[in-house]
């Protein structure tokens, strides 16, 4: 049957000095992050998905956005070379987890970067952000890696959010979501809804027709119910202060046969 794995990573007690790049920097109050994870792995725990937890980043502000250290896709993993260079230490703890559960492990090379929130999985098709945190050399990477197994890759310019998952993710039925002035080129994606907060453009699928998504986007949630599918709200209102997201707290595991 297929997994229902998740890797994740606690947060750093040096969450508050995590990289901003398109807002404004604010105070974030770590012991309520800390708070806000466990609850977020616990409603991945409820519905149905075996956490995994990766060993702690402490000296690593980001390390929490454990998405970025990788793109898994069937039994394959590429190991992400960050466009932020603090954020490379984060790399070698979640590349020994996800070896340990008999993954094929290949790495972004020199002068390759990418970061897995820069890409989104429908199916077969890969759409990876082109922007700030990957670059050409990495999608080309991401190209040899996958297109061998049946992926398609479709490449995607970002230069208003930080992640190509930052503007927009995808619904069970392949409808991509996103808040229309955040994505570059709408054009790029076959079906294609607006939503009407930005954090009501990330949802994570918990399988079974039901959604995690965060409790900051009320009328995204309304709007998102109404199509009839069911919402797993969490508060991650710190971890938003650093452009984090829902699907960034975690690398979900879904294509492996185990």
């Amino acid at each position: 049957m297929a997994s229902r794995k998740a890797l994740v990573r606690r947060p750093s007690p040096r969450l508050a000095e995590g990289l901003v790049t398109h807002i404004d920097r604010r105070p974030v109050d770590t012991a309520l992050a800390l708070g806000q994870w466990e609850a977020y792995v616990g409603a991945l725990r409820a519905h149905g998905w075996e956490t995994i937890e990766v060993a702690p980043a402490e000296d690593c502000p980001d390390g929490v956005f454990i998405e970025d250290t990788m793109v898994v896709y069937r039994n394959v993993a590429l190991i992400a070379r960050p466009g932020a260079g603090s954020r490379r230490p984060e790399i070698p703890a979640a590349e020994e987890a996800v070896a340990a559960l008999g993954l094929s492990v290949n790495r972004v090379r020199e002068p390759g970067t990418l970061e897995g929130g820069d890409v989104l999985k429908i199916g077969d098709t890969l759409y990876v952000g082109r922007g700030s945190r990957t670059n050409t050399a990495g999608i080309r990477q991401l190209r040899a890696a996958f297109e061998p197994l049946g992926a398609r890759v479709v490449a995607a310019p970002v230069t208003k959010v930080l992640h190509l998952k930052s503007a927009v993710t995808a619904l069970p039925n392949g409808t991509v979501i996103g808040c229309t002035p955040l994505v570059d080129d709408v054009s790029l994606f076959p079906h294609f809804l607006p939503v009407p907060e930005e954090s009501g453009a990330h949802v994570v699928l918990l399988g079974g027709g039901k959604l995690l998504m965060a409790a900051s986007a009320p009328r995204t949630a309304e709007l998102i119910a109404s199509l009839g599918y069911e919402l797993v709200l969490v508060d991650i209102s710190e971890f938003e202060k650093l452009e984090g997201c829902v699907t960034c707290l975690s690398v979900r595991l879904r294509d492996l046969y185990v």
